[in-house]
């Protein structure tokens, strides 16, 4: 089994494979609605929820998560279900995007790829700018063959079956 190392709480993320839900995970219990986890959520339907960036990076800065536990964009495949599944995070991001901040100067959506992620759970990073503090845009700048962050389009055209 490959390890992959979640430092988010001071917890190690323990496992890299799919799962409905993982006990080890930070994002599981939102997606699970937990009774303890007091999360707000901006959107929930069958396959998604959304909620605010508890660090965020930018005027808005949103995260929308797959309901099933899939650790990182590594374990997407070319499938008509893992396209759609990223196409419907997508839209949702940009929904609420153009509900909440119609005004920015430019929204950016995308995913941070190992070893670069900080939360083994599939999360879509939905970012209205501008950044705040400006240097956190660093976080969010493709970084070619390095890996880095992926924009969302890109990791559709990567995943396109």
């Amino acid at each position: 089994m490959k390890k992959l190392f979640c430092f988010r709480g001071g917890t190690v993320a323990r496992r890299s494979e799919r799962a409905p839900m993982a006990e080890w995970c930070v994002f599981c219990p939102i997606a699970r609605r937990d009774p303890a986890c007091n999360t707000v959520l901006l959107y929930s339907d069958d396959r998604v929820m959304a909620f605010k960036d508890i660090n965020p990076s930018a005027f808005r800065h949103y995260l929308v998560i797959p309901i099933e536990h899939i650790p990182t964009v590594n374990n997407l495949q070319r499938t008509t279900e893992d396209h759609q599944l990223v196409s419907h995070m997508l839209a949702v991001g940009r929904d609420l995007l153009n509900r909440d901040a119609p005004n920015s100067e430019e929204q950016r959506f995308g995913f941070h790829q190992p070893p670069f992620n900080s939360v083994d759970h599939l999360h879509l990073h939905c970012l209205a700018l501008p950044f705040t503090p400006s240097w956190r845009q660093v976080k969010y700048t493709p970084l070619g063959p390095l890996g880095g962050f992926i924009e969302a389009e890109s990791l559709l055209e990567r995943i396109r079956p």
